[in-house]
């Protein structure tokens, strides 16, 4: 029998049932600001070439969920051309975090050591986001990570006051579900992606 008490068992355990659960699948329910604080300090733990420490987060909770997802919308409404606008989009993204408790920008920005790779600052950030992950895993709180809609527009980065080098990753979507986690799933045989020499 395993013993599913030891520390990498436990560490496993939440690596490997950490899901993508979309915020239409959360309930609603107010994560308290103090555990997002905690969920942020696991994720300022990421690794970091240089110590440029490359996160940085723009969190938005209570009233301010809506704020940010009507501005998404709107956003997305003044910058789309006519002929590829569809109202269908403007709706989801304005509703995205109905039932969502807090929506967190993802975003690189760029230090001051211009020979670290930028692939490698997107890395940290990703690192960050996953460290974060799995210490909501480990708490029950669902997480969705979206790089929809504007994301990638400059509006947005505008938006979210960052500078031209900087960039938007996404949006990470917290919450609690009532649903069940699906199952896991992965597509490629390891045999394709692990080589051994």
């Amino acid at each position: 029998m395993i013993d599913t008490t030891t520390p990498a068992t436990i560490v496993d355990n939440i690596i490997s049932s950490r899901r993508n659960i979309k915020p239409t699948s959360m309930n609603g329910k107010k994560i308290p600001d103090e555990t997002v604080r905690e969920l942020l300090r696991m994720a300022d733990w990421a690794p970091t070439h240089g110590y440029t420490e490359p996160w940085y987060f723009v969190i938005f909770s209570g009233e301010k969920v809506q704020e940010f997802c009507t501005a998404h919308a709107e956003m997305y409404k003044q910058y789309t051309l006519a002929e590829k606008y569809i109202a269908g989009n403007y709706d989801k993204l304005k509703t995205q975090g109905d039932l969502a408790s807090h929506v967190i920008a993802i975003t690189m920005k760029r230090g001051n050591k211009p020979n670290i790779p930028v692939v490698e600052e997107v890395a940290s950030v990703a690192c960050a986001v996953q460290n974060m992950w799995l210490s909501a895993n480990a708490r029950g709180i669902s997480g969705y990570w979206g790089s929809g809609g504007m994301t990638f527009h400059p509006a947005m980065k505008d938006y979210l006051g960052l500078g031209e080098e900087d960039q938007v990753l996404g949006f990470f979507y917290l919450g609690y579900s009532d649903e069940p986690a699906p199952a896991g799933k992965r597509v490629k045989p390891a045999e394709e992606k692990f080589k051994w020499m």
